[in-house]
């Protein structure tokens, strides 16, 4: 690379740091968050673009993203500001060709999660995070600052003290860190269409002359760059998969029309002009995604943007909504995207360098699953490395980055090729029409969409951080499986019979816990288990530390007939009241009958671990303290004597 070879000849200035962010999206964001949990770590967090932030670009955030929102503390305001999709509505022709409602179903399944699916500008949220960030680290974005080449020294990739990758940066004119408007007065994502732009177009606009450069020598890289992924390109990986013929335009606007859901989530079917999707936002704003059947190409296929223009996408998007009437009186954002479904060979190069979120799967964004997986990916990562980095976990533990998200990515490209397909195609005419799309069919797939597209449904395969259970350990406890999310239902706290969420006891602080049953404690045989447990616990504490391992115990004894003193010092320090809950009815918010949904029996009991990203790693019985204790010695780091 000639501009490398250029900057190496020139003395730049160079530093040493833990973590190199690379691009300031949803994934970045979350990275940088989960990394300011972990004190001390010298984080770095760049992206090339300017700081201004663009209206557009993803919105939807479904119930499990909410869930981890809530665990850094900031889920409220996204509930508060954003609009909540509740029902989905279908849209037909009808015996006659004529468009009309057949069918809705709720846009999230009743009982998944407390949360449901919401809608809210991507800007918005991003602005959550800086928030979060400036109190938390501070750690700030560094904008209009591009990688310009990484180089990673093998040899060094399993030294705990190395710093075996090598990035120089370039710091860009804000010129140049300015995406392409295209000439449209309408702010427009058009610079950023996966399928629409190839990797030497985005490149070609951020090139400059005469910058400033700097050598940035890293522990780890976190590549969130995007569908263009600079860091994935000097990995040398590709993506995996195929892109269709079928091109989309997307308006955000503030719409008058006659038709009556347009404040509802809507999958619209017409009889031969294609499909439109209406996703209503905040602040009177909706989001059309509409069929483009017209569009223009240049001679290598590639749709030509610059004659996309936000009339085309209404005048297609009015065709396919007759007879109802649809103009807007604003527009603030349009663009355009060819649909593509893609997976990358590989996540991470030597457990040093990581790729996450549009660097290495990209799908159509109707499913509203984007922006969600993305943060997913570094939900999953970003723990794992801050506490490797502060030596609480074994670095082998790294490896399960790729094995457990690169599933998630083909499940989900696997989900949104159906889905895509299903979505674009023609409606069938009748039982006979084989070539068309099933209504039925496609109401069945929305139904059965929601579970995955809720991002609850995540099951982690066993490994290092997972281990199976047998079929009587899972049996103790059937609604937490091993390698699923740990569900929220409320409990009341011990000392002052205050309900909690469960989740809520358990905050992305980077700790594990130890999650005990203790049952019916009442009973001799349960009393004598929780006795004998509390010493096994007191040490696995002791061995690893308060900062790294949390005791959390719920039982299920009636609470008027229980002290705290009635349970060990492993469990409850002295002087503590906030480790200790039940199972019971609360004055005013109901009984959630957390043993029920947990499946948990209350003359049993359970040992629950839960991951720092809140996956149950281990499901066994209360005398069964040796998994634990197994478990923890395989992947965690105990404390120096």
């Amino acid at each position: 690379m000639p501009a490398a070879e250029t900057a190496a000849k020139t003395e730049m200035p160079s530093s040493n740091i833990d973590v190199l962010i690379v691009g300031a999206g949803p994934a970045g964001y979350m990275a940088a968050t989960w990394l300011t949990k972990f004190k001390g770590l010298k984080v770095r967090f760049i992206e090339k673009r300017s700081g201004k932030v663009f209206a557009g670009q993803a919105d939807g955030l479904q119930c499990r993203t909410l869930e981890v929102l809530q665990s850094f503390g900031f889920a409220d305001r996204v509930w508060k500001d954003a609009n909540h999709m509740l029902e989905i509505c279908f849209w037909n022709p009808d015996a006659n060709g004529v468009l009309a409602r057949t069918g809705r179903i709720p846009d999230t399944t009743p009982g998944l999660s407390r949360f449901q699916q919401v809608v809210l500008h991507q800007g918005w949220i991003e602005g959550y995070f800086r928030d979060h960030l400036a109190k938390h680290g501070p750690l700030d974005v560094e904008h209009s600052i591009m990688p310009e080449s990484l180089d990673i020294d093998e040899s060094k990739a399993e030294d705990p003290e190395a710093y075996p990758v090598r990035v120089v940066l370039r710091h860009l004119p804000e010129e140049e860190a300015t995406p392409e408007q295209f000439g449209h007065k309408v702010q427009n994502g058009l610079f950023r269409s996966t399928n629409l732009v190839t990797a030497e177009m985005e490149d070609a606009a951020l090139k400059a002359a005469d910058v400033k450069r700097e050598v940035v020598n890293a522990k780890y890289v976190l590549g969130c760059d995007g569908a263009h992924s600079w860091v994935r390109r000097q990995l040398g990986y590709t993506m995996e998969g195929e892109h269709t013929d079928y091109v989309w335009g997307v308006l955000d606007i503030v719409p008058l029309t006659n038709f009556p859901d347009i404040r509802m989530r809507c999958a619209i079917h017409s009889e031969s002009h294609g499909s439109v999707m209406v996703i209503p936002r905040e602040n009177k704003l909706v989001r059309l995604y509409i069929q483009l059947s017209d569009v223009e190409r240049n001679a290598d296929g590639l749709v030509n943007r610059s004659k996309i223009t936000p009339e085309q996408i209404l005048h297609a998007a009015q065709k396919i909504m007759a007879p109802y009437t649809l103009t807007y009186e604003q527009i603030d954002w349009f663009t355009a995207y060819q649909i593509g479904q893609r997976v990358a060979n590989k996540f991470s190069a030597h457990d040093r360098v990581f790729l996450a979120g549009d660097a290495c799967h990209t799908h159509s964004p109707k499913a509203g699953q984007g922006m969600n997986v993305s943060m997913m990916d570094q939900y999953n990562l970003a723990w794992k490395v801050g506490s490797v980095l502060t030596g609480k976990l074994q670095r082998h533990a790294l490896s399960t980055y790729q094995s457990e998200r690169q599933q998630i990515a083909r499940d989900l490209i696997a989900f949104d090729k159906k889905f895509a397909a299903l979505f674009s195609g023609k409606p069938a005419k009748d039982a006979a029409d084989a070539a068309g799309i099933s209504l039925d069919e496609f109401k069945e797939v929305f139904r059965k969409g929601n579970l995955f597209a809720s991002g609850v449904a995540v099951s982690y395969s066993p490994s290092s951080l997972i281990v199976a259970p047998t079929p009587a350990q899972q049996a103790l406890a059937t609604g937490l499986p091993v390698g699923m999310r740990f569900n929220s239902f409320k409990v009341l706290n011990q000392s002052d019979a205050r309900p909690w969420e469960f989740q809520d006891l358990m905050p992305s602080d980077g700790r594990w816990r130890l999650v005990v049953f203790a049952g019916d404690i009442r009973t001799p045989t349960l009393k004598a288990s929780i006795a004998a447990l509390g010493p096994r616990v007191e040490k696995l504490v002791a061995t690893y530390g308060e900062k790294t391992l949390h005791v959390l115990t719920c039982h299920a004894a009636p609470r008027e007939e229980v002290e705290l003193s009635d349970f060990p010092r492993g469990l409850r320090r002295e002087h503590e009241y906030w480790s200790v809950y039940v199972d019971a009815p609360s004055y005013h918010e109901g009984d959630a009958k957390a043993y029920e949904n947990y499946g948990v029996g209350k003359e049993t009991g359970a040992l629950v671990v839960v991951r720092p990203d809140g996956y149950v790693s281990v499901v066994c019985g209360l005398g069964e303290v040796e998994v634990v204790e197994r478990f923890l010695e395989g992947c965690l780091v105990a404390l120096k004597a």
